[in-house]
């Protein structure tokens, strides 16, 4: 049996030039799908000292995200179901309620939409690894922006989660995201947005077993018979 379940993946985008790009990258990257994606880079985790400039990116980048009818020329449409919609909107106000810093939306429908399950693409800053909104997936588009020291205090962030699905790197220096990439403790981590289905995909810890994809998915589906003595 596979199981490929939840996840809360980091996305660390790492202080280089990039930096500006790959927030925004970042941001954008959580609203697809209405943010109903298992592997989404949910949780952003940028250098403390840059946090403010995090914010003004993820605020312009959030709200230039337009949401409407998907049949129209929209970016974002709605989320499944009222259920999911519900428990969305109590989480953001989860948020608000322990002293996240709200960016972009909140709680409630996008204006000029009465009616319908439509969420407004929301960002939090100033979030810390204990919160809710950074503990639990919300499978909507909300994006958390956490802050470290040091890469491996990012490191740290990332891996202390109950989920093991995905991660992300984001950074203009390749070999220095590919070492941050193997610190990272999840089925599946991309740098710099690659995306390949021949790579296997599957969740650690809570994120669930087996994988997918490429050739590592077949072997979930074969048995394998160990024959003693074959060579006399």
């Amino acid at each position: 049996m596979t199981q490929e379940l939840g996840g809360k993946s980091p996305n660390i985008v790492l202080d280089d030039e990039a930096f500006a790009e790959n927030v925004g990258k970042g941001v954008a990257n959580m609203m697809g799908n209405s943010g109903q994606t298992c592997s989404a880079p949910s949780r952003m985790l940028v250098p403390a000292a840059r946090m403010d400039e995090a914010i003004a990116i993820a605020r312009e980048t959030a709200s230039g995200i337009t949401v409407g009818d998907p049949q129209g020329d929209f970016a974002m449409g709605p989320v499944v179901s009222r259920a999911q919609f519900e428990k969305i909107q109590a989480l953001i106000q989860k948020g608000i309620d322990e002293g996240a810093t709200l960016v972009a939306g909140g709680t409630g429908r996008p204006d000029g939409l009465e009616k319908g399950y439509y969420v407004k693409p929301t960002v939090f800053a100033r979030v810390t690894n204990d919160m809710t909104v950074a503990r639990e997936e919300i499978f909507g588009p909300v994006v958390t922006i956490l802050g470290y020291d040091s890469v491996d205090h990012a490191v740290e962030i990332a891996n202390d989660t109950e989920y093991g699905l995905a991660g992300y790197v984001a950074g203009a220096d390749l070999e220095k995201a590919r070492a941050v990439a193997r610190r990272i403790r999840a089925g599946w981590v991309a740098i710099n947005d690659a995306f390949d289905f021949a790579c296997p995909f599957g969740g650690y810890k809570k994120s669930g077993n087996g994988r997918e994809w490429g050739e590592f998915g077949f072997h979930d589906y074969l048995e394998i018979k160990g024959m003693l003595g074959y060579g006399g």
